[in-house]
């Protein structure tokens, strides 16, 4: 698994390591949004002092999403037929050979995506796609746009309601095609279409086709006997299934993708992780975990490493590259798995040197000093702090 990414100088400046000039200031900022599991509430945090910035009312408990350059989270409210946009407050500019940072305080704005049962969030450079399962259609949009209060919208389609997902690549969005025998189920597949809306190619089959990632140039979704994998670029794109290859009885419906090495990591049963690399020749990688899984997230800033939380409380840290469990520590009590889908159980996100895990029943993040994998502080928020979203970087301030 060494397939490194060609990283630009952008994204070096959201990791911190961007060359600048000596004489230069460097400033670094790293905010947490959070969300609370009962409540339509999002609170924003400096992680550089731990203090709270604000906190916004939404319309429902909400899922939040980050978008690709950090500048916008989008707070996706199933239960109230809307997504909300916030503005991280941080933003960063790419000059080649340094990047500036710009720090404002953070905002909800005024343009928000109205529909039934919002569920799926993809940012694919820059390009937005929403989909609404209530109503089988994707909104596409700019950040951009977005940022400039005037979002223009595009809608795709499908031809009924359904737990879907879609991709916006340019001219072409990939979504999900229902089951119009059993709409209530899974997508059985992927369709291409333009920006005619018409479809590009056939049905690349994917049963009970559930999660989706990129990494670098690749994105792949998941599907009950693999991943559809393509390569993004001029054209339409390509789609290939990578079927799952010595791997025993299951099937991945949750991925994230790397960053600064390219990889996937998934879910695949209820006690272990699948590290993924399609370039690979053994593709697959299987971690068992000592117990069940709760969630799991990439470290964007150290590329080498992965973090997974289990039902145990406990936090491990996984080496992608030797494909192996580095390091565990215990955080909270126990969460179990038992129960509802969706009942509140913790959440990780990376905000520079700080792996956070949310502890919704005590209502505290737990913070963790990536660099030494040891407890640090401790941040109290109020209710129920569930899904987080890190934003930051370095960079130049002016």
């Amino acid at each position: 698994m060494k397939h490194l990414l060609a990283t630009t100088s952008a994204l070096a400046v959201l990791l911190g390591v961007a060359a600048a000039p000596a004489f230069a200031e460097e400033q670094t900022a790293w905010r947490l949004f959070v969300s609370d599991h009962a409540q339509p509430i999002v609170h924003a945090i400096d992680m550089e002092t731990g203090q709270k910035i604000d906190k916004f009312n939404v319309k429902a408990p909400t899922s939040l999403y980050r978008s690709s350059s950090g500048r916008t989270v989008f707070a996706v409210q199933g239960k109230g037929d809307v997504i909300s946009v916030l503005s991280s407050g941080i933003s960063f500019g790419d000059h080649g050979d340094h990047g500036d940072i710009s720090i404002e305080a953070p905002k909800l704005l005024d343009i928000s995506f109205e529909g039934k049962k919002p569920s799926h969030f993809v940012d694919h450079d820059g390009d937005i796609a929403l989909f609404f399962d209530g109503e089988g259609k994707t909104r596409v949009t700019r950040e951009a746009d977005i940022l400039e209060g005037k979002p223009a919208i595009r809608e795709v389609t499908t031809d009924a309601p359904h737990h879907g997902v879609a991709i916006a690549l340019g001219d072409h969005v990939l979504v999900s095609e229902p089951n119009l025998a059993k709409p209530d189920e899974l997508p059985i597949g992927i369709r291409v279409v333009d920006r005619s809306g018409a479809s590009v190619g056939g049905l690349h089959d994917c049963p009970d086709l559930h999660g989706e990632a990129s990494s670098g140039n690749l994105v792949a979704v998941a599907c009950a006997k693999g991943l559809l994998i393509t390569s993004t670029g001029t054209g339409a794109p390509a789609i290939n299934l990578l079927p799952y290859a010595d791997l025993p009885e299951g099937k991945s419906t949750t991925l994230v993708g790397g960053r600064g090495l390219q990889y996937f990591l998934g879910n695949y049963g209820p006690s272990a992780v699948v590290l993924i690399d399609p370039k690979s020749e053994n593709a697959f990688r299987l971690i068992e975990l000592p117990t069940r899984r709760v969630h799991f997230s990439v470290d964007p800033v150290r590329a080498k490493f992965a973090y997974v939380f289990t039902e145990d409380g406990q936090l491990h840290k996984i080496d992608v590259v030797a494909g192996k469990l580095d390091a565990s520590l215990k955080l909270t009590e126990p969460y179990s798995m038992d129960g509802h889908w969706s009942d509140p159980r913790p959440r990780i996100a990376v905000a520079g040197d700080r792996i956070v895990v949310s502890d919704p029943l005590k209502g505290v993040l737990h913070t963790v000093d990536a660099t030494t994998f040891t407890p640090a502080e401790e941040i109290s928020v109020e209710g129920k702090p569930f899904n987080l979203v890190a934003v930051g970087g370095s960079g130049e301030a002016h």
